[in-house]
């Protein structure tokens, strides 16, 4: 007797369904903007058999659209207060919660294989890359998604039948060349990224940790007429010693008077050092120092009450009387934030100074650099930002929309209802709130495109590595080649006779001798070394994962394109100018379902560029400097979409 083919929706109508739905093993990754909708979706629709995975803590900044969770539950492990949360009004749901990382070894192939689908609602690249490649390897369904502001979207995986989420590239955050950001910036996230990452680390950081923004003169580390490689080296030394303790403050030392020496040598001695460097300035305007004495004539009285005034745990800005977030700062007001806040934290928070990291939610911290920033862009002739604008940088905040991640959540478990019911067919993947205007759909959907030939995750795939092979040590090799921008979890490296490995199982003289090759130029490795035309095979059993990197040797590259130092390329398509422009821009509109949806890392959605994406090209350079964002919300993002107008017959979502 034959099946009768399923149909959609009338399938929706059986009792097969209802029982296959009930039944169900779903794994839920994340339990965020997305991840909370997600879940109570799941059990009001009938899901029973449900495990959730989060690494998170629950924080203030989350209440406003992660409705599962209350003020009490700040510092609670997101996974298990969202599993107990809805237990509380589906009892019946069997939710299993782990607070853990995705990533752990015991997430395995075999830990996929116990469920029936998988449901991202992941906050990075690197993760979702990661779940992807053991759907793969289990051949699980997969269903992604993302939001970002009012847009998102909802794509379906499934091995041998659709991309899988790594068949098209995504955008890797980007990254700033070392000398941009210290001597010639000229956009705000430049000076924003300097004030953070550089300016903020050296002053309330490790003190003994080197930034760049250290910088020795060439003079200090080079030898003079007459003088040996020795002593030129010892010069060098010194002057690097000096420049650490610059920052450091000194025994008896007013905090007042150091935040006072701090901004002169910031914004006065370092600027007119670099209006000297007349090289720098053949094409662009120098910088401009400021005078400290020019903008807070009375530096000590005004800052000093400011500070004694101060409530415990007030921001500098509140204590000066900027309360507006959206208002632009002008220089002094700026000057003034800076030199309180660098006060406040001498005196209000001394035990912290020495091990701070930026904290997007610390308003002290978004206060210096706010401050720091707009002060620099002031000497440069760059758009000052507010306080507000400057933390969404500084924190790399995609602003999220709790109706937007309810949508979403309920497009993915209709899919996720498809995909159990054997309506592949009928799966689509859906854009929401990214139409043109001319076609006024709120909600499009398309249908998934086939496996890219050559993919990393669900093909085998093989790709050029440009790179030094006398500077690139194995250990950067892995962090930033293997692990940063092809996402391997625990790499095995074999060339000829060259081995290299991670992971359990290793003896202790082996993890001995595998970590004391991390040092060594790739050129310098045992048996020949790594060099121009070498074939890396590259393996991640965790991940099921396999490629081959072949060496091209380059001596040198253009810092302003290439800041990592390498470049993949290969048979892999990579985003054009668009996409990656769009990257910086989340909340650009395309043009229907055509356009190329690209990911960039976390918690970000990008959907757009006209042209189809062509290979081969590069595929990526490398990843920046980014930190994750408590505040993001779940952004994703599919690979390129094959070129398709949007006729009568595709299918459109009605709410």
């Amino acid at each position: 007797m034959e099946q009768t083919p399923v149909t959609w929706p009338s399938v929706l109508r059986t009792s097969d369904l209802r029982e296959k739905i009930k039944s169900a093993k779903v794994l839920c990754v994340g339990a965020g903007g997305i991840g909370c909708e997600l879940l109570k979706t799941l059990v009001c629709t009938g899901f029973q058999n449900i495990e959730v995975i989060d690494l998170d803590t629950i924080e203030t900044s989350n209440l406003n659209r992660q409705f599962l969770f209350r003020k009490h539950h700040v510092g609670q492990s997101k996974a298990q207060t969202a599993a107990e949360v809805v237990r509380s009004f589906k009892p019946a749901a069997n939710i299993l919660a782990h607070h853990a990382n995705i990533k752990e070894a015991r997430f395995n192939v075999d830990f996929f294989k116990g469920f029936d689908i998988v449901l991202n609602g992941l906050d990075n690249l690197e993760a979702r890359r990661h779940v992807n490649r053991l759907c793969m390897a289990a051949q699980r369904p997969l269903i992604e998604s993302g939001t970002a502001g009012y847009v998102g979207q909802v794509t379906v995986h499934l091995k041998g039948v659709t991309e899988c989420f790594e068949c098209q590239p995504k955008p890797v955050p980007k990254s700033f060349p070392i000398c941009t950001l210290r001597n010639t910036p000229d956009r705000p996230i430049h000076c924003i990224v300097w004030s953070k990452d550089m300016l903020f680390n050296r002053l309330f950081g490790k003190p003994d940790e080197v930034t760049d923004l250290d910088e020795v003169s060439k003079e200090s580390g080079e030898a003079q007429e007459g003088q040996s490689a020795e002593n030129a080296a010892a010069t060098a030394a010194a002057a690097a010693a000096e420049e650490l303790s610059f920052f450091v403050r000194k025994e008896g030392e007013g905090a007042v008077d150091y935040a006072v020496r701090v901004f002169n040598r910031v914004y006065t001695s370092d600027i007119e050092r670099l209006v000297k460097m007349e090289e720098l300035w053949k094409k662009r305007p120098p910088p401009k120092p400021l005078a400290l004495s020019d903008l807070v004539p009375d530096v000590h009285s005004e800052i000093g009450a400011a500070v004694k005034a101060a409530k415990t745990g007030m921001s500098a800005a509140r204590a000066l009387g900027l309360s507006n977030t959206n208002q632009k700062w002008d220089a002094r007001d700026s000057a003034r934030v800076l030199l309180a806040s660098i006060v406040m934290y001498l005196e209000h928070r001394p035990s912290e100074v020495g091990s701070s990291a930026f904290d997007k939610d610390d308003d002290l911290a978004v206060d210096f650099v706010t401050a720091a920033s707009n002060l620099r862009s002031i000497c440069y002739d760059i758009p000052t930002q507010s306080w507000f604008d400057a933390k969404g940088m500084a924190g790399n905040i995609i602003h999220a929309i709790a109706t937007t991640n309810a949508i979403i959540s309920g497009l993915i478990v209709t899919e996720a209802m498809k995909v159990l019911a054997g309506a592949q067919s009928a799966c689509r993947d859906i854009y929401l709130g990214a139409s043109s205007a001319s076609s006024k759909r709120f909600i499009a959907a398309v249908a998934p495109s086939q496996p890219v030939k050559g993919c990393m995750a669900c093909g085998h795939a093989q790709l050029t590595l440009h790179l030094n092979t006398n500077t690139m040590t194995l250990g950067n090799l892995i962090s930033q080649v293997l692990k940063k921008a092809l996402a391997v979890s625990v790499p095995m490296l074999q060339c000829g006779d060259f081995l290299y490995e991670e992971g359990e199982g290793l003896e202790e003289d082996e993890v001995e001798m595998y970590a004391a090759m991390l040092p060594r130029p790739l050129s310098g490795l045992p048996d020949g070394g790594l060099k121009h035309g070498s074939i890396l095979a590259v393996t991640d059993e965790l991940q099921h994962f396999k490629i081959n990197l072949i060496i091209a040797h380059q001596d040198e590259f253009d810092e302003e394109k290439v800041p990592e130092g390498f470049i993949l390329e290969g048979t892999v398509s990579q985003p054009t100018e668009a996409a990656a422009a769009a990257a910086e821009a989340p909340s650009t509109s395309r043009p229907e379902a055509q356009q190329a949806g690209v990911v960039a890392d976390e918690d970000y959605l990008v959907l757009v560029d006209d042209e189809p994406v062509a290979a081969p090209a590069v595929v990526q350079a490398g990843t920046g400097k980014r930190k994750r964002s408590a505040e993001e919300e779940d952004g994703g993002g599919e690979g390129a979409k094959k070129a398709k107008a949007m006729g009568e017959d595709d299918e459109v979502i009605v709410l």
